[in-house]
C-alpha cells in the first residue's frame, strides 16, 4: 500500500516519555531526526559508526535542554547477533524502554554498471541497508511489544521502488528493505502497539544525494527540515494505528 501523507502536521506532536532509537544518527538525515525527535521531548538512543560525530550530536542535544540521550558506536557492517543483542539490553538497562526505531543508516558504495559491481559491494550493501535493519529490529522486538505504541520507520530510497541503470546493489538492496517492512508489517499485526512502516523520502539535500548527484543544483532536491515532520509524524503518535504503508514523498519546492 502506497501512501501520500497529508500535508498538515502537528510538529508538536508530544515525543515526550517516549524512548527512540535512531541509526544512521552521526550525520544526514538521521543526524537531523535525532536532534528534532529530542527538541520534542524523546529521549534518543543515537547509533552510528563515528563516537566523535556521536559525541557531537550527544553534548548539542545535552546543550539545547533535550532529555539526556545515550550514544552507542556500533559499526552495522560487521555486528552480529551477540552483538545487537547485546544493544538491546544495553537500550532496557540504560533507558528502561524502547518506543520506536527510525532506521535511517544506509551505505552506497558507488553509482556503476552491473558489470563493474563486485560480490564485495553487494554483500556489504546489502549488510547494512537489509540485514542489519532486520536483525537490529529482531533484537528490540521485545522491548517494542512492551511498549504501547510502538514505531518501526524504514527510510527507504526511491529506486528500491523504481528501478533504475547503474543503482544496481544499491537499489537492490533497498528494494529488499521494503520487502522487508511489508513482511514484518504483516507478521506483526498480532501486537496491536507495534506498527511498521516504510517512508521513502525522495531526492534531499544529503550526503547520500551529494554523492550521487555531484552536478545537481540545490533548488532540484527538498530540504532535510521538510522531511522532519513526516518523521515525527510516524514516529510519534499521529501516526498509531497505521501499519504496513509506504509513504513515498516528493519534497521538491515545484515552480520555484
Amino acid at each position: 500500500m502506497t501512501t501520500k501523507l497529508m500535508t498538515e502536521f502537528d510538529d508538536d506532536a508530544a515525543l515526550s516519555g517516549r524512548v527512540l532509537l535512531v541509526t544512521g544518527a552521526s550525520q544526514g538525515i538521521g543526524r537531523a531526526a535525532a536532534l528534532r525527535f529530542a527538541a520534542l521531548g524523546a529521549t534518543v538512543v543515537l547509533l552510528g559508526r563515528s563516537r566523535r560525530a556521536l559525541a557531537a550530536a550527544y553534548d548539542e542535544i545535552v546543550l539545547a535542554g533535550g532529555p539526556e540521550p545515550a550514544a552507542i558506536s556500533l559499526d552495522l557492517l560487521t555486528a552480529g547477533e551477540a552483538e545487537l543483542d547485546g544493544l538491546a539490553r544495553q537500550i532496557a538497562s540504560e533507558c528502561g524502554r524502547l518506543d520506536g526505531i527510525l532506521h535511517c543508516a544506509s551505505y552506497l558504495y558507488a553509482l556503476s554498471p552491473l558489470t563493474e559491481q563486485t560480490i564485495d559491494e553487494w554483500m556489504n550493501q546489502y549488510r547494512i541497508n537489509t540485514v542489519a535493519p532486520f536483525a537490529l529490529t529482531r533484537a528490540c522486538l521485545p522491548l517494542l511489544r512492551a511498549a504501547e505504541d510502538a514505531a518501526v520507520l524504514f527510510v527507504g530510497e526511491t529506486h528500491g521502488l523504481h528501478p533504475g541503470p547503474f543503482w544496481g546493489g544499491f537499489g537492490a538492496s533497498k528494494a529488499a528493505l521494503a520487502y522487508l517492512a511489508q513482511v514484518a508489517a504483516n507478521e506483526w499485526d498480532v501486537y496491536p502497539g507495534l506498527r511498521v512502516n516504510l517512508l521513502v523520502p525522495g531526492p534531499v539535500n544529503s550526503p547520500l544525494r551529494m554523492r550521487t548527484h555531484p552536478g545537481e543544483d540545490r533548488s532540484e532536491r527538498g530540504e532535510v527540515a521538510a522531511l522532519l515532520p513526516h518523521l515525527v509524524y510516524w514516529m510519534g503518535p499521529g501516526g498509531r494505528g497505521r501499519s504496513g504503508e509506504t509513504i513515498e514523498l516528493d519534497l521538491r519546492r515545484k515552480g520555484e
